[in-house]
């Protein structure tokens, strides 16, 4: 019964320690990623983001950002834990070893006289004779009397000096931390013990088995639905606009699965009114295009006016049920058009090569959702290849002050961006019409708009040429600078609904044939994870070209400057195709800013594979690629270049680019850096 007792009076300590386990370090992670998330809370402090509320944190908003069910879970559990802790300190009794001399209040070693004398002293404190309290007599017989034996019986006494204990040696026990009536298997409590095993042994694992097999059959590791990149990897054609990727990109299973009420249908109707223009419906046939329209399956027609209403901005209208909608379907945006951009750029052909054209259309369609610009601004007009969207990002701009600047012979984002601080001041204030405080917003805004520098290398490790079949290695360094000096920094963007990081494509792609032949997510706001990657990459480089440990060390500790200053590695690896020359792109798309994109050329010439597998250096007989060689070139293929990037907006005229000229080629260096923002559907100058 005592065994019993002692084990019942564990359990707390058994279940205290079930309990921390898993609590302490899920608790230390989830602090450590709230620190990390509060640091990387980065934002211009123009006045209509600080309009759009979600920069700011009232009391009542981070109240239910901390008061989540995940939260009060965790913090129940820190409170039984804690109630736990203090049960064990002041309920549960010690477990003492038994000691003769401690209980008669002797020292160890005392005479026999002394051990007689102590004991009739408490005899009559203690006796049943002397005291009535049946505690007192628990007392005298469990610990007086049984002391006293130990230390005048010979035989009692040897046992406890030899074995620690009058009854002699002690045998091993082993008990189960349990609550006593779990251990009694009699009559009722038997079946809760067996009802206990069970729950805790079997029925716990298995419900915990099933949810995570349910939800990891129906969601990847980026939290979107398998069914929905089966939808995207079959729907995805090689030439793809922006308008075409729309159509796409509606078609997830989580937009699917939003729910359709008949309350919508009259908002929804009225919404169809003010975005028709960018539906693309036939305005001679309008009754004809809007009957079409409304017979899509319901989830598709609420999800593409929603979206709509985003790049259109008249999304102040909608009923509360539609605002839920509205951010449902623009919070799951971003996650949705990084796996649509995985399955542009997938290896879709022998060669292993992906398609550029939607790739290209799956940005700018992020970059329009982001900043909630029309897809039809990103029409070329006038002088500005690009259109008037990138102005439309800007704080107080709208149509009628670009057609006022626009008459200053300012047409294009590029120049407003170059010009002097104070002529742009002059200009937005005299003729646009706005105030020092709105301009004083826009120049807050291009300070925050990243300028990107591409310095970009390919080349086949431990040989000077590049061979068909060689395994070629790509090196590049991407570089952002920003007028107000931040790396990492969260865009402008006052109509989206969520706080979202700028994310870069790097892409290296043949424009001609529209092949992507190599790509990889760029993220400059983690820079601790940038230096790991970008040490352990320079360093097994190095160690694979044969480098000695000091000039290994040399360049990991340049990579890791260049990291510091604001930089990017982008190393990867693809196949040498056959022999030719190979007139290639190098595109660093963000999916947050418009007109910040930025391109450059890279010649390659292959080589046909010879038997003896000796080689040489071979350049164009243009000599290696120069900053201006760039721009000429460039210059030549201008055409080529808006005809394969722009939107379906503009002309289609692929068929002359077979009369281009193609793969004047060259295996060396780029190194192009932009000065300011730039659409990526424009040239370099």
């Amino acid at each position: 019964m005592a065994a019993s007792e002692e084990n019942s009076a564990l359990f707390p300590i058994f279940i205290l320690t079930i309990m921390a386990i898993p609590i302490v370090p899920y608790t230390i992670t989830k602090l450590c990623r709230a620190a990390s998330k509060k640091s990387k809370s980065i934002h211009c402090q123009c006045s209509e983001c600080s309009r759009s509320g979600k920069y700011h944190k009232s009391i009542f908003k981070r109240i239910s950002n901390v008061s989540t069910c995940s939260n009060m879970t965790l913090l129940l559990l820190w409170v039984i834990m804690i109630i736990l802790v203090y049960y064990i300190k002041t309920m549960s009794r010690e477990i003492e070893v038994f000691d003769p001399f401690s209980i008669l209040g002797l020292e160890p070693g005392a005479a026999e006289s002394e051990i007689k004398k102590k004991y009739r002293r408490l005899s009559i404190q203690y006796h049943p004779d002397k005291n009535p309290d049946p505690e007192a007599h628990k007392y005298f017989v469990e610990y007086i009397a049984k002391a006293y034996q130990a230390l005048t019986d010979p035989i009692a006494r040897e046992n406890y000096e030899k074995y620690g204990h009058p009854d002699g040696r002690q045998g091993f026990q082993m008990g189960i931390a349990l609550p006593q009536f779990l251990l009694n298997i009699d009559g009722a409590s038997g079946g809760i013990l067996l009802l206990w095993i069970v729950g805790v042994c079997i029925l716990l694992p298995l419900v915990i088995a099933v949810v995570y097999l349910s939800r990891s059959s129906k969601y990847t590791g980026n939290y979107v639905m398998h069914q929905t990149l089966s939808t995207y990897y079959y729907l995805m054609k090689p030439s793809l606009a922006p308008s075409k990727v729309m159509d796409v990109f509606i078609k997830a299973a989580e937009y699917m699965e939003i729910p359709v009420r008949r309350t919508d249908d009259e908002p929804l109707q009225k919404l169809l009114l003010l975005v028709r223009s960018e539906l693309n419906l036939d305005l001679k046939n309008i009754k004809q295009e809007q009957a079409k329209f409304w017979k899509q399956h319901p989830a598709l027609v609420k999800t593409e006016l929603l979206v709509q209403a985003q790049l259109t901005r008249e999304f102040a209208s909608l009923s509360p049920s539609l605002q839920s909608d509205f951010r449902r379907i623009l919070e799951t945006a971003p996650r949705l058009l990084e796996e649509l951009m995985k399955m542009a750029v997938i290896p879709r052909n022998a060669q292993g090569h992906g398609w550029l054209r939607p790739a290209i259309g799956v940005v700018e369609l992020s970059q329009s959702i982001i900043q909630a610009v029309p897809l039809s601004a990103r029409k070329s007009t006038g002088g500005s290849p690009e259109g008037i969207a990138p102005f439309l990002q800007l704080p107080h701009v709208s149509e009628t002050i670009i057609k006022k600047v626009a008459r200053k012979k300012v047409r294009t984002f590029q120049e407003l961006h170059d010009m002097d601080s104070q002529e742009r001041a002059d200009l937005l204030i005299q003729t646009g019409g706005l105030s020092s405080a709105e301009v004083q917003d826009i120049e807050t805004v291009l300070d925050m708009m990243p300028s990107l520098t591409l310095e970009v290398t390919c080349e086949t490790e431990g040989e000077e040429g590049i061979q068909e079949g060689d395994i070629v290695t790509i090196h590049a360094w991407i570089n952002v600078k920003r007028g107000n000096g931040l790396i990492g920094a969260l865009p402008h963007a006052p109509y989206y609904p969520f706080q979202k990081e700028e994310n870069y494509w790097f892409l290296l792609a043949d424009s001609i044939s529209n092949n992507v032949w190599f790509s990889q997510k760029v993220s400059f706001m983690d820079e601790a994870a940038a230096l790991t990657a970008a040490s352990k990459a320079i360093e097994e480089s190095m160690e694979g070209s044969g480098a000695n440990v000091k000039e290994t060390s040399r360049a990991v500790a340049e990579a890791v400057e260049k990291v510091k200053g604001g930089s990017r590695l982008v190393l990867g690896k693809f196949q040498a195709p056959s022999e030719g020359n190979y007139s290639l792109t190098c595109y660093c798309l963000c999916d947050s800013w418009l007109g910040c994109d930025r391109r450059t050329n890279l010649k390659l010439k292959i080589l046909k594979r010879t038997r003896a597998g000796t080689r040489g250096a071979v350049l164009a007989d243009e000599g290696p690629i120069t900053e201006d060689g760039v721009e000429e070139d460039e210059d030549n293929e201008d055409g080529e270049y808006d005809d394969d990037y722009e939107s379906e907006y503009s002309e289609d005229e692929e068929d002359d680019q077979n009369t281009k000229n193609k793969h004047q080629a060259a295996n060396g260096t780029v190194n192009k850096q932009g000065q300011g923002a730039e659409s990526s559907g424009s040239d370099e100058e």
